[in-house]
């Protein structure tokens, strides 16, 4: 974060002064540049110099007057065109008729501090006594997102809408800290995008950035390390332009970039500040950089004129546009005709290096006449074949106009303000003016001018190209372009072309891969061979033989195409089957003793569980899914808890039936038929609860496991909650348990047929299927893991069924005189 501390000129709005000629200025700012009178007046600050020297000072007395460096003619070309575009305007009759506009242009020194001088100047006038802020409605200005920020700042309190004509950065879109601020050029956003889809575009991975020492550089590097931050594209370093320029910081930015081996130089900074880096650039002789310009300076002709190895840049200029009139307006621009105006004089030092003979400043120049021919026709201040910031300053004054002119078009009862009232155009408050500016639509040079709710402008760029022509003047050639209102991804059209290659280290051959290196960015490697069978880091795929292809890796689990997924998927149709068909037996022959005297209606719930234990088999064969996920376990645990609930009733009434046969035990009334269904709804409860939290909490969903095997790829259900799934198996072995032990008890009571013993087999042989599972299950690879939990349900199925219900269906169907009531109770005849 940049704090300025400023020890500004004050001013007093005239609105609260009831006698002006009392109003007297604290001090005098002679950056004054142009100005002309009006109905209303416009503010236009402009850099026309590169740098202030700010003067030391002792606190003791009052400091110096900063001192301005390095005449721009360039900015000198913008502060013309306003004043061109303002005089258009007054002589339109369609455009603000009966109506005349007055500016008064100051410089800012490229310089925040100058720049809030400049803005204190224009809002307290010449003259206090007839100050201008009455009638001063808005401002252009100002070139460096800097001074932007500054001048917007000291005119918010105001509600004096400004309309930048080439600041980009990021920062002034935010509403909240720069609610009055506009601009007619793209923001820093839509830059950065452009200059990363370029560096995609040619391959240029391994870059190095330069910027300038203001928000406008570190916004615009803050925007491209997004924009690249998921890309193969890496900084190589970032180096700033110090604000106070020294040899000894610039020497040591040098040495960085001559060491690095990135070729390609990306550059956010305004020309004034790139101007003495190039210049220490040149005497280093460093070679072969590629250069992207920011829009700041990729159409600086001072800079290609004066530096030609500059070469071959290629950058994103704001869009071009057509100022009529423009060329032979700035030759009426001489010395004689401004005899007092020294920005004038620098001018025509600058353009053609000697001083008017009627100037009063002492010169080493030689002197001139005033009136000499432009020799240079590119020069900085003629360009004129293809305006673009000056078409910029050329827009804002005109979107100001057209803003004006529909304030003045307000029918009253139909206006945008209180009551549908419109604004008093003898009393035009400057707050009025943005709302007209916010909605303003109009076009010029065949371009739609409008603003968005941030006051941005849409976003074009041209893609300019220095070439250099055989007499060696560089030329700005349009390659392509960036139209911000396309398509994501299809903003960028270029003419292909050859470029020079920018990499760390180039792309590993078939067989090799990236191994980094410590310390360094990521497109710095190593190539070293792959491992076995690898080619790609790809999780996807897999390598041929010759590890010079990559080929999709196999995808495997159970399915019912495969042979075992086939034959599990036989025998657990088989199982409930034969299941389904003991219940048939069971329900044909539902009247004779041995199905009666066994608890007819626990055996028939026992064989339905057993017959969905059996089918619950079915939902682990085939690809998983979110739904089979979950209900493959939660549907097995509730079948067995069902099935081994029912079981523990059984063992319970056998158990009870043989004790209530002593005298004066009646233990048989707390075991009747709504007992039994209350335990095993409760038992089964419990397994339910159980399950529906662990849905609930985390539940078991789809995987593709490649780590386990590098050649395949593995899908399976992961449990989700490994708890909750040993849960969920320790319930089940904790109702198997408790049903052993009471069956075990209950083994040597009386009778021919004591189904205690068979149900002693049964949880004997569940429990012994189920602890061998757990070993098997965690040491399975693969689909055999699946293959495992399915064969302990099928297993342990099997075993309930013929221990239950393969000796009743042997008397049943094949020893029919032992179902009696006799036989069963020990007393038939021998």
């Amino acid at each position: 974060m940049v704090i300025y501390l400023f020890l500004p000129v004050f001013f007093l709005p005239c609105t609260v002064v009831s006698t002006p000629s009392k109003c007297s200025t604290q001090g005098h700012f002679d950056q004054l540049a142009f100005m002309a009178n009006g109905d209303i007046t416009i503010g236009g600050i402009f850099p026309l110099h590169y740098r202030v020297e700010l003067p030391t000072t002792d606190y003791t007395e009052k400091p110096l007057t900063a001192q301005c460096q390095g005449f721009d003619s360039r900015a000198m070309r913008w502060a013309l065109a306003m004043r061109l575009a303002i005089e258009e305007i007054n002589n339109s009759a369609d455009l603000l008729p009966n109506h005349t506009l007055g500016y008064r242009i100051f410089d800012s020194c490229a310089t925040p501090v100058t720049a809030q001088r400049a803005v204190l100047a224009v809002l307290n006038g010449q003259d206090v006594a007839e100050s201008s802020m009455c009638s001063l409605l808005a401002i252009v200005g100002e070139s460096g997102s800097s001074q932007s920020i500054v001048v917007s700042r000291t005119l918010q309190p105001f509600s004096i809408p400004m309309i930048s004509y080439f600041s980009t950065c990021s920062c002034l879109s935010d509403r909240k800290q720069f609610p009055t601020f506009f601009r007619v050029v793209p923001s820093d956003d839509y830059q950065v995008k452009a200059i990363a889809q370029l560096l995609k575009k040619f391959g240029w991975r391994w870059v190095g950035v330069v910027t300038e020492d203001h928000d406008y550089g570190r916004f615009a590097l803050q925007g491209l390390k997004r924009e690249i931050e998921n890309t193969d594209i890496c900084l190589a370093y970032h180096e700033m332009i110090p604000k106070d320029f020294r040899q000894e910081r610039v020497l040591e930015i040098m040495n960085v970039m001559r060491r690095s081996t990135a070729r390609v130089v990306v550059v956010f900074s305004g020309e004034g500040e790139f101007y003495p880096f190039l210049r220490e650039f040149l005497n280093q002789n460093i070679t072969g950089i590629q250069w992207i310009a920011s829009e700041a300076w990729v159409t600086a002709s001072i800079l290609a004129e004066t530096y030609p190895f500059l070469a071959g840049t290629i950058g994103f200029a704001v869009r071009q546009g057509y100022v009529p009139g423009l060329k032979e307006y700035l030759t009426t621009v001489n010395p004689q005709r401004y005899l007092s105006n020294p920005l004038v004089k620098e001018l025509w030092e600058a353009l053609y290096g000697c001083s008017p003979l009627f100037s009063n400043t002492s010169t080493q120049l030689p002197l001139c006449t005033g009136q000499e021919t432009l020799s240079r026709q590119h020069s900085a201040y003629m360009n004129t074949s293809s305006p673009r910031v000056t078409y910029n300053v050329y827009k804002a004054v005109y979107a100001i106009a057209h803003s004006l002119h529909n304030l003045f078009q307000c029918v009253p009862g139909y206006g945008p303000f209180k009551e549908s009232s419109c604004a008093d155009i003898n009393d035009i408050h400057p707050w009025q003016l943005q709302h007209y500016l916010q909605e303003v639509s109009f076009s010029i040079s065949g371009e739609r001018v409008n603003f968005d709710a941030r006051g941005d402008s849409i976003p074009s760029y041209d893609l300019i190209n220095w070439q250099r022509e055989t007499n060696g003047d560089i030329n700005f050639v349009k390659v392509g372009l960036y139209d911000g209102a396309r398509d994501a991804g299809r903003e960028l059209l270029i003419q292909d072309q050859a470029a020079p290659v920018s990499v760390c280290t180039y792309s590993c051959a078939p067989g090799f891969r990236k191994a980094t290196r410590r310390g360094e960015p990521l497109c710095c490697f190593d190539c070293v061979p792959c491992d076995n069978g690898k080619i790609s880091n790809q999780t996807e795929y897999w390598s041929n033989n010759n590890g010079t292809a990559c080929i999709p890796k196999v995808i495997e689990f159970l399915s019912h195409g495969d042979t075992m997924g086939v034959a599990l998927m036989a025998i657990a149709i088989v199982g409930s089957c034969l299941t389904i068909a003991v219940l048939a037996i069971f329900l044909h022959h539902r009247n004779t003793p041995i199905v009666r005297i066994n608890n007819s209606e626990l055996s028939f719930f026992i064989l339905i569980s057993l017959t969905l234990c059996f089918l619950c088999a079915l939902i682990f064969i085939g690809e998983p899914t979110s739904w089979s996920c979950m209900l493959r376990h939660t549907a097995f645990s509730i079948t067995f808890s069902l099935c081994i609930s029912c079981i523990l009733g059984k063992t319970l009434v056998v158990l009870a039936a043989f004790t209530a046969t002593r005298p004066g035990n009646n233990v048989m009334k707390w075991l009747g038929p709504t007992q039994q269904r209350i335990i095993i709804f409760s038992c089964t409860l419990v397994q339910m609860i159980i399950c529906a939290a662990w849905l609930i909490a985390s539940p078991p969903f789809p995987y593709r496991n490649t780590q386990y095997q590098h050649s395949k790829i593995i899908l399976d259900c992961s449990v989700g909650s490994a708890l909750a799934f040993w849960c969920v198996l320790g319930y089940i072995g904790f109702l198997a348990g408790l049903c052993f032990i009471l069956a075990f008890l209950a083994r040597k009571l009386p009778g021919n047929f004591n189904e205690a013993k068979y149900i002693t087999f049964s949880m004997l042989i569940f429990c012994a299927v189920w602890l061998a599972f757990v070993p098997a299950y965690v040491s399975s690879p693969g689909k055999f893991t699946t293959a495992v939990e399915i064969f302990a349900i099928l297993a342990s199925s099997f075993g309930l069924l013929s221990c239950l219900f393969a000796p009743k269906c042997y008397i049943i169907l094949l020893k029919p005189e032992k179902n009696s009531k006799q036989h069963l109770m020990g007393r038939a005849t021998k």
